[in-house]
């Protein structure tokens, strides 16, 4: 049976949470999106992860469709498995910029790096922003959160 947090664990954030699980599942999913890591040696380098815990966190992220586990081999070598983000782990890359927005603002360093997104065409840099039908960019502290259906 799935891990259930808190008392509404239909709420789309808690469905979130649960899927995505700690810390370092995050950062992991950070590394897909922003380096390209796919390989348990990538991942294990950028983030100084422990092997057992990194091959605990890359299951249940293969498990729930957020990576896709696919054999590679390089020449000499034996055949490995590299973790592809999926359609719904790219998916994430608004909530990976969503915390780097919220990091930068709030938690800065003065040597701090972030991810800055930006259109795969052009390299065009984008922002997260609230816009309303109209076209109307809201300032976050301008919001008021209401629980509403799933559509």
């Amino acid at each position: 049976m799935p891990k259930m947090l808190g008392k509404d664990s239909t709420c789309s954030i808690a469905r979130t949470l649960e899927a995505l699980g700690d810390a370092w599942t995050v950062l992991i999913i950070r590394e897909a999106l922003v380096a390209g890591s796919t390989r348990f040696q990538e991942f294990r380098d950028a983030l100084g992860i422990a092997p057992n815990i990194l091959s605990c966190r890359l299951e249940p992220l293969v498990e729930r469709g957020i990576f896709e586990r696919q054999v590679y081999r390089e020449p000499g070598e034996r055949s490995r498995y590299q973790y592809v983000l999926t359609e719904e782990g790219r998916g994430l890359n608004v909530v990976i910029a969503a915390l780097a927005d919220w990091g930068r603002a709030y938690r800065p360093q003065t040597d701090g790096t972030s991810p800055r997104f930006q259109a795969v065409d052009d390299g065009t840099v984008t922002e997260l922003a609230f816009i309303t039908r109209s076209g109307e960019r809201l300032a976050p502290g301008k919001l008021v959160a209401r629980r509403t259906k799933d559509a």
